[in-house]
């Protein structure tokens, strides 16, 4: 198991060119980048978990499970493990995915208007797990957020009402976001593997799966 002295950002940086952890079966264990954020990410036969607590104790968690070496980060066990002795919370094992920044404005046909002061659920949580939220609504009937969320990565999610849903308006907020982060940056989403319309919207848009991802929250 490796121990890293690459910080988490650098890593992120790094996989969103393509440039990934040797696929060696190895764990790299680094610390967070900020209290809010822990958890594990796991890239093609090697994780990274990213926390403050004691390398050694991952180590030891990990090498005690029985099951397959390869699926210890991404257990049950371990994350149950994990969140047991730090108090922390977690919702999903996500398919993590990444964009380059697109040049120019968003598709004028989505009627994007930013919101000041949204109450919609989805924003509701993204205040609560990233920074520097912005928000907009489309006049098709959806929600496009973005914000900084783990090492500082700029980060998206979308929602789209069921009544609007099978027309392509999900690939275009997420094809959206691509244009309102800085030139020569990166977005990062996450999806529920589970939720294969959001799985599509997301790739048809450009986005490229590099992993899967826990995230342990503070409460």
């Amino acid at each position: 198991m490796a121990s890293a002295s690459a910080s988490l950002g650098a890593l992120l940086d790094a996989a969103a060119r393509g440039v990934f952890p040797p696929p060696d079966g190895s764990t790299t264990v680094v610390p967070q980048a900020g209290h809010r954020d822990a958890g594990v990410i796991a890239f093609t036969a090697h994780s990274v978990v990213f926390t403050d607590e004691d390398p050694e104790w991952v180590r030891s968690t990990l090498a005690s499970l029985d099951c397959d070496p390869l699926a210890a980060t991404m257990s049950a066990r371990f994350h149950s493990a994990f969140l047991d002795r730090t108090g922390r919370t977690s919702d999903t094992i996500d398919l993590l995915t990444v964009a380059a920044a697109s040049p120019g404005a968003p598709d004028p046909l989505l009627g994007l208007r930013e919101l000041d002061d949204p109450d919609h659920p989805r924003v509701t949580r993204a205040r609560k797990r990233r920074d520097d939220v912005r928000v907009w609504a489309s006049t098709g009937g959806g929600v496009l957020v973005i914000g900084r969320g783990v090492a500082g990565r700029w980060e998206t999610a979308i929602e789209v009402e069921e009544n609007t849903r099978h027309r392509g308006l999900g690939r275009a907020l997420a094809s959206a976001a691509r244009h309102l982060i800085p030139e020569g940056d990166m977005v990062w989403a996450q999806q529920s593997p589970g939720n294969a319309r959001s799985v599509r919207a997301f790739q048809a848009a450009g986005y490229r799966p590099v992993g899967s991802e826990a995230l342990f929250f503070a409460r």
